[in-house]
């Protein structure tokens, strides 16, 4: 069982595969032998050549694998990055020690905060804060904007990173303790504020926000999911004791950031929303590749660690190309069984998974399974449409009432439907600034920390 824990750690990111089950390998095409100059892969002991190993007995597309000498390349993910199949933008590679932090231990060493940037590079919008840390504790918010940092603009900051001159160490001091460093941001009131924020370890939380409202006479529950890691079980099951005591009639599940990660913590969460109506019936089928095909097998909707199980008839879940993976994995598995009303934009497309295995001091993150559905649907690799197409915009903190993708949910919920003219009247600089970072979302070889900058 602790293998079934490791598959789906990789669906966390947004960079990652899409399942994870408790094997764990590929699926590809015919089997054959390895590419030219990958031959005796399976006879060296240097960290490139087990790498090349690995992907060629386990890798979903090995018969797609390009030819690359080991030996050629000076680091383990410029090798990776060589041998990837052409289709594949989410195998990557980590330290262990990367793998410990964020996945297992869900800690990282900064100031605790996610940006992208905006209005023409001039400033750095807050994507998300993480509670506790030191940016949450100065009362840095999602959707303020960050112009000065030790008094130099960002213009400028940004600027020399892009060149080449400046690096994030630069701008954002070593991950050292004691490293302070000087924020000026504008909130959306316009007002501005100044404060000294210090490095830190930051946890990361997964449940970013919950929150109940009354809209058309329901109870309607707002949940704000991150990524899913180990941490998650504790927290959705304190987050769902939260609505079961508030009596929701609804819920509104926001996975716009959410990467993936953990398939039994997706598993939990489908069962914390409606497990009655998912009770004995079939949350996912693993598909490995032809070399490993003995290893398929069928997972059924189970709660885990989760207690607090509802039985909602439908759910609210606000998408955008940076929901990927675990996220993608719970629409699809509770579609065939639940209303799941879709709303945003297209997720990221990622119906596979990835074992991260252990290679010397690295974990590999290589693709090695696909995942589908009750129905054997799983052929979403241009990603899972909304019924209620969005263009998303930062405007304010979590469940701001112009917040286009929650405002779109709360206004079905009233009507009955979607609403026309989708995406709201915006200011348009903002709409062109989110949409850079949902385009980050499709970034290759990239873990969501990344993608979305966290500091």
């Amino acid at each position: 069982m602790k293998n079934a824990v490791l598959f789906a750690i990789c669906l966390t990111l947004a960079g990652c595969g899409g399942g994870s089950s408790d094997s764990g390998s590929n699926s590809g095409s015919s089997v054959g032998t390895p590419p030219t100059g990958n031959s005796s892969l399976c006879n060296g002991t240097d960290t490139n050549s087990k790498i090349g190993c690995e992907m060629f007995r386990n890798y979903l597309w090995y018969n797609e694998m390009r030819s690359a000498v080991p030996s050629s390349f000076s680091s383990a993910s410029s090798y990776l990055n060589a041998i990837l199949a052409p289709r594949d933008s989410f195998s990557f590679i980590l330290t262990e020690q990367e793998y410990q932090s964020r996945f297992i231990d869900a800690v990282f060493f900064g100031y605790g905060f996610a940006t992208q940037r905006v209005d023409n590079n001039t400033a750095l919008q807050i994507l998300y804060v993480y509670d506790g840390s030191s940016a949450a504790q100065q009362g840095l918010r999602r959707a303020d904007k960050i112009t000065e940092i030790e008094g130099v603009s960002v213009a400028e900051w940004l600027a020399g990173l892009d060149s080449g001159r400046l690096t994030n160490d630069d701008i954002y001091g070593p991950n050292q303790a004691g490293v302070i460093r000087n924020f000026v941001w504008r909130k959306p009131d316009n007002t501005t504020r100044r404060a000294d924020l210090q490095k830190g370890s930051v946890t990361t939380n997964t449940v970013m926000h919950r929150s109940v409202a009354e809209i058309a006479g329901k109870n309607v529950g707002y949940l704000v999911f991150n990524q899913f890691i180990d941490l998650s079980e504790r927290e959705l099951e304190q987050a769902f004791q939260f609505f079961a005591a508030q009596q929701i009639d609804e819920l509104v599940l926001d996975l716009r950031y959410n990467g993936g990660g953990l398939i039994r913590v997706a598993n939990q969460l489908s069962s914390h929303i409606a497990f009655n109506r998912l009770r004995d019936k079939v949350f996912v089928k693993y598909r490995y590749n032809d070399k490993n095909s003995s290893r398929n097998s069928t997972v059924f909707f189970a709660p885990g660690q989760g207690q607090t199980l509802l039985n909602l008839p439908r759910v609210f879940v606000l998408t955008t190309p940076g929901s990927c993976s675990s996220s993608e994995l719970v629409i699809n598995a509770m579609s065939p069984f639940v209303e799941v009303v879709q709303i945003g934009q297209t997720t990221c497309g990622k119906p596979i998974g990835q074992i991260p295995t252990l290679i010397d001091n690295f974990r590999l993150f290589a693709i090695n399974f696909q995942t589908v559905n009750a129905l054997d649907f799983g052929d979403y690799f241009n990603g899972l449409q909304p019924q209620c197409p969005v263009t998303p915009a930062v405007v304010g903190d979590w469940g701001v009432s112009n917040d286009p993708l929650y405002a779109t949910a709360i206004n079905y919920i009233s009507n009955g439907r979607c609403a026309s003219g989708q995406g709201l009247a915006l200011e348009e600089q903002t709409l062109s600034s989110d949409r850079q970072v949902t385009e980050f979302a499709d970034a290759r070889n990239k873990p969501s920390w990344r993608i979305y900058n966290e500091q």
